[in-house]
């Protein structure tokens, strides 16, 4: 049987494991052309609480009774397509259950000698690619600049502040425990981290930003960017990733004051990394050999068994997760 995790009803404020309910559902049939697998690794990411919900949005919500959307890392178990065999590791978006089968459109095969296979969903996936997409496109980092960049611990705050460096600027990260901030700068090697629950965070940045802030890459939103917006150098950039201290508001928040952007004629873009697929070659391309190298680190916190990705999500979005969060939902034979 195919074991699976559904939306059993949509969340008023933070969800509770009420939310999702456990199912048993058959293993899908495989017609020519399709391709069938097992996954391996499940990615919890915090865009899913947008997909809960009924509310307007950049992607269509999960329908209540149908199996949570996420990207995946599998094990070909069976294809009728000639590009894929049995054995091949793949990357997709099967969700949160135990198989899926498609045409292999969606599919980008792996190579578990590089790098470890969890890292298509984690620093060399989504997370990966939208910290390159929102540094180099929005951001356009140039050397001596400071880059400020929130959830700095998380899979894409961590990528950033180390594009960051490799393009020549001081990148200061924004997290929420003194591990956090220890492992941005002591294994990260960004030049100052701000723990947002202990220092205040104006004067804060104003001492380890002393000639103010050229990028901020946003994930949290709230009280940390107002008070950025507070320290931002005339034509600053703002790539907009993500507002996630907002995601379970259930009245619209009151915001922080959007004037200094005028004032200092800022530039804040939102993205949605899904719009920039074209950019994906450049992305393995640039990247890849940078994590193979070891120039860029990577922390993965991988929860075991797929009864416990729900509890695993509630925690991602109260910030409990240290590192790229997954779910190991099978073994994985390549390690």
């Amino acid at each position: 049987m195919n074991h699976q995790i559904r939306l059993k009803s949509r969340p008023a404020g933070e969800p509770t494991a009420d939310n999702f309910e456990v199912a048993e559902g058959p293993i899908p049939e495989v017609k020519d052309g399709d391709v069938l697998r097992r996954t391996i690794y499940l990615s919890l990411d915090p865009y899913m609480r947008g997909r809960m919900s009924d509310a307007k949005s950049y992607a269509t919500p999960v329908r209540i009774g149908d199996v949570m959307g996420g990207h995946t890392v599998s094990e070909v178990i069976e294809s009728r397509n000639p590009a894929f065999t049995p054995g091949d590791f793949v990357t997709g978006y099967d969700g949160w259950q135990g198989y899926g089968v498609s045409t292999g459109d969606d599919l980008r095969k792996l190579d578990p000698t590089a790098v470890p296979i969890s890292t298509a969903i984690g620093v060399l996936g989504m997370p990966g690619m939208t910290a390159f997409v929102g540094l180099i496109d929005i951001g356009r980092p140039q050397p001596g600049e400071t880059v400020v960049v929130s959830a700095a611990s998380g899979a894409v705050g961590a990528v950033v502040g180390q594009l960051a460096k490799i393009n020549g600027c001081r990148a200061v990260g924004i997290a929420g425990s003194a591990d956090k901030c220890r492992y941005v700068v002591d294994e990260l090697g960004f030049d100052a981290c701000i723990n947002y629950k202990t220092d205040d965070l104006v004067p804060a940045l104003r001492a380890v930003c002393p000639s103010g802030v050229d990028i901020y890459f946003e994930n949290v939103g709230g009280a940390v960017f107002a008070a950025i917006l507070r320290v931002i150098n005339k034509g600053a950039r703002i790539p907009l990733c993500g507002m996630i201290s907002e995601y379970n508001a259930t009245a619209n928040p009151s915001g922080p004051n959007l004037r200094p952007l005028l004032v200092n004629r800022a530039t804040m873009t939102g993205f949605i990394v899904s719009d920039h697929v074209d950019r994906a070659p450049a992305f393995q391309r640039e990247v890849a050999p940078l994590v193979m190298s070891g120039r860029i680190k990577f922390r993965e916190d991988i929860v075991d068994g797929l009864d416990n990705a729900p509890a695993a999500f509630i925690g991602l979005l109260q910030g409990k997760n240290f590192g790229k969060l997954m779910v190991r939902v099978s073994p994985d034979p390549t390690r």
